[in-house]
């Protein structure tokens, strides 16, 4: 390419694309590098500078400064210390003779710059939705095909809609007014990519912006949303003013402003419930209007037991499960719905498991460690810091208390130790799958704390947890599941 040619280029594009001229020269650099790649050794590497003023240009070789001994020295990649006068590791780089481009290189030069000049535009594009991220915006179908709706969102910016990302049972045709939450996504090889969604969380959450000016004016809250697109969602409220409730702000007038919402996402059922810091009173919030009896929690694997009565039981669970599954993602915590007789006998084993262990650890008779329990304690630590007038009631030695109390405090610290230890291993067999922090934090949050609960997982149950492909996930199990069969 003549110099004066490159200039017209970059003028008229940047005139007409209204893109930056260092980018459409960057664009032309590696154009012309990658047209004259196919005059040098396939693994050359080469690079190309424009002069911003004159549009002249020069055609560059790097190679890598290498010991030539070694075994993985190539003459076309690599050069040695010697050669180049340089450290081993820094590049040397020699100017080469510009390549004279036939109709070919012409051809594959002018796609190249085009290819970068389109990636340029689309990203110019993205930049300009960036503060509209996670929103709500609308447009009209532009285009219906097989696995994608193509929406324009403005006259110059077009989104894609795919299929998996509508509600279930939704058909748009070309024209339609269409309102979806805006996610600018990364896809491999293309960039960042404007993509719809009417299937995520965040529609509610916007919708209910549009139809509660007290969420926008920070009086109401959103805390948390669980939602099953086009079924149900369940969502979490908190008032920053006393005198409002934020239930019925949210409902609104005979139910108008929740109606909205459920109209524009096909009459979708949606629960509105009192947030609360406290997750136990969170989870009796979002079971409401099932009475939960008691609950049971699991701190270290976030897990709760909630009794309810017989009657009130198909009520917590809900058709296929969904309402103690919606209540769980609210939460974030793993949740067991049991009867009454369930929780009164868990209680009875649980008990008699730990009357047995203080009977051995503290070597007292079954009679005092009875009374023990009874007294409230249910633990080695409650015990090893119980006041010793709970005690005198029933041991008469001030020496035999302080006894017990000292033996309650080295079993506690044995069982401390023992859980360390266990929880260590577990998490060494999680890393021998390849997993990191991030994702064995995930896994444990939702109880799955070593290779064996990893490998009775389904493909769908590990991938609702964890960001893994299908196959990824399938070798993932496989290889939890090795130890088995050996």
């Amino acid at each position: 390419m003549q110099s004066n040619e490159i200039l017209g280029v970059v003028d008229s594009v940047s005139t007409e694309k209204g893109i930056e001229k260092d980018i459409i020269f960057k664009a032309i650099e590696i154009a012309i590098a990658s047209a004259s790649q196919r005059h040098f050794h396939e693994d050359a590497d080469l690079y190309v500078e424009i002069d911003r003023e004159t549009g002249e240009y020069s055609t560059h070789r790097n190679w890598l400064v290498f010991d030539k001994d070694d075994e993985e020295f190539h003459h076309e990649t690599h050069i040695s210390k010697e050669d180049s006068k340089l450290d081993v590791g820094e590049t040397y780089s020699v100017k080469q003779e510009n390549i004279v481009f036939g109709r070919i290189e012409t051809q594959a030069a002018r796609q190249v710059m085009l290819q970068k000049v389109r990636e340029a535009e689309r990203e110019k594009i993205v930049e300009q939705f960036r503060s509209q991220n996670n929103k709500l915006v609308s447009g009209s179908v532009k285009r219906v095909t097989r696995d994608n709706i193509i929406v324009d969102i403005t006259h110059e910016a077009e989104a894609l809609l795919p299929r998996d990302k509508l509600m279930p049972g939704e058909i748009y045709k070309i024209n339609d007014r269409i309102r979806a939450v805006l996610q600018i996504i990364e896809v491999e090889g293309r960039g960042p990519q404007l993509m719809l969604n009417r299937s995520c969380p965040e529609m509610v959450t916007e919708l209910f912006n549009i139809e509660v000016p007290e969420i926008n004016e920070d009086i109401i809250e959103i805390r948390g949303i669980a939602r099953d697109a086009g079924s149900r969602s369940k969502i979490a409220v908190k008032t920053n003013d006393g005198r409002i409730d934020p239930v019925g702000a949210c409902v609104g007038m005979r139910g108008s402003r929740v109606q909205a919402v459920s109209s524009e996402l096909g009459n979708e059922r949606i629960d509105i419930i009192i947030f609360d810091d406290n997750p136990a009173q969170l989870v009796i919030n979002a079971l409401s209007p099932a009475k939960v009896e008691s609950i049971v929690m699991d701190e270290d694997s976030r897990s709760m037991d909630i009794a309810v009565n017989e009657d009130n039981l198909a009520l917590a669970i809900g058709s296929r499960g969904q309402n103690i599954r919606l209540a769980s993602r609210l939460v974030g915590w793993n949740l067991n719905i049991i009867s009454n007789e369930e929780a009164e006998a868990k209680v009875k084993v649980d008990e008699t498991e730990f009357l047995a262990k203080i009977v051995d650890s503290l070597d007292i008779k079954e009679d005092i460690a009875e009374k023990v329990i009874s007294s409230g304690l249910s633990s080695f630590d409650d015990i090893a810091y119980a006041d010793n007038a709970l005690f005198k009631e029933y041991i008469d030695s001030e020496e035999e208390i302080n006894r017990i109390k000292s033996a309650a405090e080295d079993a506690a610290l044995l069982e401390a130790m023992g859980a360390v230890t266990e929880e260590e291993d577990n998490v060494e067999s999680l890393t021998d799958l390849s997993l990191d922090e991030e994702n064995i934090q995930k896994l444990s949050n939702k109880g799955i704390k070593n290779k064996d609960d990893l490998a009775e997982l389904s493909i769908d149950e590990l991938q609702d947890i964890i960001d893994i492909s299908e196959d990824d996930a399938s070798k993932m199990i496989m290889k939890a599941r090795e130890h088995w069969f050996n």
